[in-house]
């Protein structure tokens, strides 16, 4: 998809020209739509196609007057009813009077800014919108952290009832979207880092607070995914601790039950032998059963007072 978007008195149009100011958003692009683009604004392949790789790393580049910078972005996607977090990456290209994202999947990101939702943006300052790309970024990694440390939570009372596999695969999936946050941020620091004191990126004196924002946010979300991240890793290591103990709660009460139920069987085991056994008397039966069941209580009991049962 293809959108050639510009600011006009302080609200977003789209537009058919690659005019002077605009913003051009591509979103999983057609090989018809990246010529296109690239032929028309003479933008280098390369830098057109580094965000439909998934495994791109954040970095910032530039060639024959074109500033790629690369960044990791989080997404939500819903695979057989699960809720996956992951990240992707999004390249935004400066050239000339013109910015250009790039990106494999639709996101709540740039959809933000397309439906008039940053009263700030404006295609026409370059510079202040890619920061304003950064800092929404960072506020999308705190949004979704939330949202994970409240469903594992939710997850942690079910477990703590009932141990069931499903509960902890999700478990498993949010311990592994903690990662991919985590690595993710800090590849987005590198950039930002870089991005300080990069010279082919102009800044404005007003810019200055607006990086600084980036900047902390951007830490922030770190902290919080290595937080949350530790605590996860705690409640798996709990919640496999518990079911191990079950398990040998389980087992401990099988076999005390299994010893008290031999004793009957091994006696009548003895009487049921086709040889001369005493106690050929009527009652004999009786007897037996009786002599039997007092020494299964016997036995149940010495099991129960050790809290073998």
């Amino acid at each position: 998809m293809l959108e050639i978007l510009k600011t006009v008195n302080k609200k977003i149009l789209l537009t058919n020209q690659f005019e002077e100011g605009s913003w051009v958003n591509l979103v999983n692009p057609s090989g018809a739509e990246l010529d296109r683009v690239s032929s028309s604004l003479n933008v280098e392949m390369d830098f057109l196609k580094a965000a439909l790789d998934e495994e791109e790393r954040a970095r910032i580049e530039t060639l024959n007057d074109q500033t790629l910078i690369t960044i990791d972005i989080p997404i939500v996607e819903s695979v057989a009813g699960k809720v996956l977090y992951i990240t992707i990456p999004l390249a935004i290209i400066l050239k000339n009077h013109l910015i250009i994202t790039v990106c494999l999947k639709d996101n709540i990101l740039l959809n933000d800014f397309k439906n008039n939702r940053i009263t700030t943006f404006c295609t026409q300052f370059k510079t202040r919108f890619v920061l304003q790309i950064l800092l929404k970024n960072a506020n999308c990694y705190l949004y979704y952290l939330r949202n994970i440390d409240k469903t594992s939570s939710d997850l942690e009372q079910h477990l703590y009832q009932s141990m069931k596999n499903n509960e902890l695969i999700k478990m498993l999936q949010l311990e592994k979207s903690l990662v991919y946050f985590s690595t993710s941020l800090k590849s987005n620091e590198m950039v930002l880092e870089k991005l300080m004191k990069y010279e082919y990126v102009k800044y404005y004196p007003e810019d200055e607070e607006l990086l600084e924002d980036v900047m902390i946010e951007n830490k922030q979300a770190i902290e919080m995914a290595h937080i949350y991240s530790n605590v996860l890793s705690g409640t798996m290591g709990t919640v496999a601790s518990l079911i191990s103990n079950n398990l040998n709660i389980v087992m401990k009460v099988l076999t005390s039950i299994t010893i008290v139920m031999a004793i009957p069987t091994m006696i009548s085991s003895f009487f049921g032998m086709n040889v001369v056994m005493p106690l050929t008397l009527q009652y004999s039966f009786w007897i037996i059963v009786g002599f039997s069941v007092i020494i299964s209580s016997i036995v149940g009991f010495v099991l129960y007072k050790k809290k073998l049962f």
